[in-house]
């Protein structure tokens, strides 16, 4: 078995707990300073990187066109527009940028949140909550097919996100330094977290596994993330 496998099966459905494999990965470097760690992955693993995420970003948004377009009009009939919401989110090194999704709330979303984070189900600065009532019944389906984040595809494509990094959330102003090193890669459409339980795990471990992927970045690890999403969408596991 290898290490990452025994990472994933790690993932239970009573919640997440840290296989001794990655305790011990995790010691091997100094967890407060990642960015040294960043900048030691080769120029060429970077390079291909890139390369990889123009042409399966752009591959993928042509085969999943109908998909797409399916979604938009099952969006439209039950809401109206807009059908994409573009989200204000941090990139790499902290630069804003506005990731694209397919609307899954009602529009007067935004408006709702303050009265429901003390219904918050995650620690730390993300919010989970299961059942929300701002989303709607496209919306929830969108969810956990994973089909409301095909619009980052685009993101992928400007360069503002990779297909496999840290995933992107709204309140980085509340990071601590330790947690804000997620910045320090693009934010992903897929990872660690999305693979190994989703909403299941809680902010400490996702921060954790997040600069896991740092650590561990390198070409078979982005393909043994992305062959393991399609599973996890698959089963929907831990999504809302």
């Amino acid at each position: 078995m290898t290490e990452f496998d025994a990472v994933a099966e790690a993932a239970e459905v009573e919640g997440f707990r840290v296989s001794d494999e990655r305790l011990a990965r995790r010691s091997l470097v100094d967890r407060e300073n990642m960015k040294l760690v960043r900048d030691g992955k080769p120029l060429y693993y970077k390079v291909v990187k890139r390369v990889a995420d123009i042409v399966l970003s752009g591959g993928a948004l042509i085969i999943l066109s109908p998909v797409m377009l399916g979604a938009a009009i099952a969006i439209m009939v039950e809401d109206g527009r807009p059908v994409i919401y573009a989200a204000p989110r941090e990139g790499l090194d902290g630069k804003p940028f506005k990731m694209y999704k397919f609307r899954s709330m009602y529009r007067d979303a935004e408006s709702k949140l303050k009265d429901l984070l003390k219904q918050n189900e995650q620690t730390g600065p993300a919010f989970k909550i299961e059942n929300d009532p701002r989303i709607t019944k496209v919306g929830d389906f969108i969810r956990k097919t994973s089909i409301d984040e095909l619009p980052q595809l685009v993101n992928i494509i400007k360069g503002e996100m990779s297909i496999v990094g840290p995933r992107a959330i709204q309140r980085t102003k509340e990071f601590t330094p330790h947690e804000a090193q997620r910045l320090l890669v693009k934010p992903g459409l897929t990872c660690y977290w999305q693979v190994m339980g989703r909403s299941r795990i809680d902010w400490e471990d996702w921060v954790e596994l997040d600069l896991d992927y740092i650590q561990d970045m390198s070409i078979w690890t982005d393909i043994k993330i992305i062959a393991k999403t399609f599973g996890a969408v698959l089963h929907g596991d831990g999504s809302y």
